[in-house]
């Protein structure tokens, strides 16, 4: 059906009062890692790209859009906008995308990704009627983009310094090069760097022209402690205003960015309502459904009565059925030892292959990206194992009062982005 692409708030200013957009966080995993980003995705008060308060799957997303457009029926637009790269992890991309178009054909759908990996999915994004693809585009020149990135990985190799840059560049010149072969509306990025690339832009909006972009988004560094750029200064209002000027004689502005979080939905510059919030969480907690393969359910536990355990430290896992409508406990599993990194989490999705879902009172990320790469779902929570476990069969949900709260840096945070690790 025909998509009315004045409707995007990103991509039309006029827009941006009366019509809103959703992003759904399924795309955790990044290709490229930047200078001046940290994805820690726990904060509930940052209010950047590369946050979100939950991580879905696609079919939960997508359960996720059913409620969030009964409280926000102005929703317009679907994007997949992090907390990592979308092409990443394609196949979760493309599987939320096609959920999404096949309920809501009226929904314009758009993705923003680094350009690494995504020309070889272009012809995919045009069948499922993506209208708009944004790129991050920080240099056209190798030796000073080496500077903007730590690392770029190709598949299972990963590049630093000139090299890294080279292949960056190249792929993003070769995606918008066939997205717009496709009569996709494209945006390009750019991260103001003081004394890094600011010097610079012009030349990337020069080219961005040649490519025949659609728009320019010139967008003020975000100084993140933890990372290579936390010490950079950054541009004022006053400098960011005057290079989009000199700039927009190259390529047309987005003036009105409000810099989204993964997980933003509303209208621009709109706060998410608790409601949203608990809504996002409650999608994201659900035990999938049992499988032959995948029939129990882990838990760390000291007594094998509470979720009261740090993964790191459980040194057994409790092994529980669920076929009777209640907890039912069968085993008890010898966890891997301490050390050795990525491989110990790998050897916990060994012993845990027949479990759909683990629950424990914390978790770091390196363990839970890797044991949902396994395909199993990791849930934060602390209390009765018989409470929470059976609040969750029943109703979908986890009672309040058992949930790892929503974390800030205390009562005195704004957002200074820590990720509140």
């Amino acid at each position: 059906m025909p998509l009315d692409y004045s409707q995007h708030p990103c991509f039309n200013a006029e827009s941006r009062h009366r019509t809103g957009r959703i992003h759904l966080p399924v795309a955790p995993k990044c290709n490229v890692q930047c200078n001046f980003c940290n994805r820690k995705y726990d904060c509930a008060n940052e209010g950047r790209p590369g946050v979100t308060s939950a991580v879905l799957t696609p079919v939960q997303a997508l359960r996720y859009l059913d409620q969030a457009l009964k409280f926000n029926p102005a929703l317009r637009v679907v994007g997949i906008a992090g907390p990592g790269d979308p092409f990443a992890q394609p196949d979760k991309t493309l599987e939320m995308l096609r959920l999404v178009r096949e309920k809501y054909p009226e929904m314009l759908l758009c993705v923003a990704t680094n350009g690494l990996n995504v020309a070889p999915y272009v012809d995919e994004l045009a069948q499922l009627q993506v209208s708009h693809v944004t790129l991050t585009v920080n240099a056209v020149s190798p030796e000073i983009s080496a500077d903007v990135y730590a690392w770029v990985r190709d598949g299972r190799t990963i590049l630093r310094g000139i090299p890294a840059a080279q292949l960056l560049l190249e792929r993003q010149i070769e995606a918008i090069k066939v997205l717009k072969k496709k009569s996709i509306i494209v945006k390009v990025n750019t991260i103001i760097i003081p004394n890094v690339n600011d010097f610079h832009i012009p030349e990337v909006a020069e080219e961005m022209r040649a490519l025949d972009v659609d728009i320019m988004n010139c967008i003020p560094l975000y100084s993140v402690p933890g990372t290579p750029f936390e010490s950079i200064t950054p541009p004022s209002p006053e400098e960011t205003g005057r290079l989009r000027t000199e700039v927009s004689v190259y390529v047309p502005q987005m003036n009105h960015c409000t810099r989204c979080r993964a997980d933003a939905v509303g209208l621009l510059g709109q706060e998410p309502t608790v409601e949203i919030r608990e809504l996002l969480r409650n999608c994201a907690e659900g035990i999938p459904e049992p499988t032959k393969d995948r029939p129990y359910v882990a838990v760390a536990s000291m007594e094998g009565l509470l979720v009261n355990q740090h993964l790191g430290e459980a040194r057994s896992l409790w092994i529980f059925d669920l076929t009777m409508g209640y907890p039912t406990l069968i085993d008890q599993r010898k966890a891997p030892e301490p050390g050795g990194g990525d491989a110990r989490w790998k050897d916990l999705a060994k012993i845990l292959k027949d479990c759909h879902t683990i629950f424990v009172s914390g978790v770091g990320r390196n363990p839970r990206e890797t044991l949902e790469d396994s395909g199993m779902r990791v849930i934060e929570m602390t209390g009765l194992i018989s409470d929470g476990v059976g609040s969750l069969m029943r109703t979908g949900t986890i009672p309040n009062y058992m949930r790892k709260p929503l974390r800030s840096c205390g009562s005195e945070c704004q957002g200074g982005g820590t990720g509140c690790s």
